[in-house]
């Protein structure tokens, strides 16, 4: 497994590989890697000849008085990790790299940013885009893959690939859970013990959802109640969004009549926690 932390260096592994017909698979990370990280790379490596994992901290992706300096951080065990995966190469670039002295471009997705964590968090998928953008333009990938516990994120992606002719088909990969039911995260690391039993709440009440979702429960506002029902009865639970939306324009509906999405976060003691669920027929 090789360690690349020049761009430079990247793009001429990528066009090699490519000039010798090999598919390359990516999956870009921020780091501190969990089996959810883990399931993308087992399906990158299924669907490419070359499998790149990035690991970069974005700082344009962070708000003022978010946990940038604190994100956890241990290249040890991402290392490992991404060995044990059979990862070909880690992308692993400083900052400098990535944003060089008087970087001034930006990449904005101007209409499935703005609800859901986009109203709480406004200039965070601005960052997500041009990171994305520009680790493309580093790695060079065929296949891209993401985690559809990031499913705003997702869905940004897969509007910018499009909106900008990018040659790159994105993959989502569905969410990894704890055997209780916590969606996986680098962020479940700041939970105590008892946090981490309030947290359940969340996929607790994503499966009654489900639940009533197919028994025939149509209404948006029905499921959304019980949810936050669910939730709000944990005393270090404090609810930032519970919403249900269309899949492709993550606009609010009322009734569900087409695949819909069903998204919430929740702030749990220090950790804002992100869950979903698609429901459909």
């Amino acid at each position: 497994m090789n360690v690349i932390k020049s761009v430079k260096e990247m793009q001429a592994f990528s066009e090699a590989s490519r000039s010798q017909g090999q598919k390359i698979a990516f999956v870009p990370t921020m780091g501190y890697l969990h089996h959810g990280h883990a399931r993308l790379m087992q399906e990158g490596r299924k669907l490419g000849d070359v499998l790149i994992v990035s690991i970069f901290v974005n700082p344009t992706q962070f708000g003022a008085g978010e946990d940038f300096e604190k994100y956890p951080r241990d290249w040890d065990r991402d290392a490992q990790l991404c060995a044990s995966a059979g990862v070909d190469v880690i992308f692993a670039p400083t900052a400098e790299e990535i944003y060089p002295h008087g970087y001034q471009t930006s990449i904005t997705v101007s209409q499935v940013t703005q609800n859901l964590c986009g109203v709480s968090r406004p200039t965070h998928f601005q960052g997500v885009a041009m990171v994305v953008a520009k680790l493309f333009n580093c790695t060079k990938p065929h296949v891209a893959l993401f985690g559809e516990k990031d499913f705003q994120q997702l869905v940004v992606i897969q509007r910018m690939v499009k909106d900008l002719n990018m040659d790159i088909q994105i993959i989502g990969v569905p969410t990894v859970r704890e055997q209780d039911g916590l969606a996986m995260s680098s962020r479940n690391t700041y939970l105590s013990a008892d946090e981490r039993m309030s947290a359940l709440s969340l996929s607790r009440g994503l499966s009654r959802a489900r639940e009533l979702f197919q028994q025939g429960e149509r209404s948006a506002l029905v499921l959304i109640a019980t949810v936050r029902q669910i939730i709000e009865k944990e005393k270090c639970a404090a609810v930032e969004y519970v919403q249900v939306c269309d899949i492709e324009t993550l606009q609010d509906i009322d009734v569900i009549s087409q695949p819909a999405v069903m998204a919430l976060a929740v702030k749990i003691g220090k950790a804002r926690l992100i869950d979903n669920i698609v429901l459909k027929e």
